[in-house]
C-alpha cells in the first residue's frame, strides 16, 4: 500500500460509520412508528410502558442527530443544539409523565 491509498481507506471507515447512523436511525424510526400505531389503539393495561418506549426512542433520535450536527458547528453553536437536544427530551418527559 502506497500513500495514496490511505485517504481512500479513511474515506471508506467514515462511509461505514455513516451506513451504521442510517440503519441505526431506520430502525428507532420504525419502532418509534410502530409503538405510536399501539399507544394510538388504546391498550389502556400497558399505556405507560408505550409511553416510555416512544419517549426513550424519541430521545435516542434526537441524541443521534444532535452528535451528527453538533460537531459541523462552531463551539457557541455545538453547545446551543446539545442544549436544545436535552431540552426537547426533557420536555417531552414532562408532557409524557408529569403533565
Amino acid at each position: 500500500m502506497d500513500g495514496s491509498e490511505l485517504p481512500l481507506k479513511n474515506e471508506h471507515a467514515d462511509d461505514a460509520g455513516s451506513v451504521a447512523f442510517v440503519l441505526a436511525a431506520d430502525d428507532a424510526l420504525v419502532l418509534l412508528f410502530l409503538c405510536l400505531r399501539e399507544f394510538e389503539r388504546g391498550g389502556r393495561g400497558r399505556d405507560a410502558k408505550i409511553k416510555a418506549a416512544v419517549w426513550a426512542l424519541t430521545t435516542l433520535l434526537t441524541a443521534m442527530f444532535a452528535s451528527r450536527v453538533a460537531p459541523l458547528m462552531p463551539p457557541p453553536v455545538a453547545a446551543v443544539v446539545w442544549l436544545l437536544a436535552v431540552a426537547t427530551a426533557a420536555g417531552g418527559f414532562w408532557a409524557f409523565f408529569l403533565n
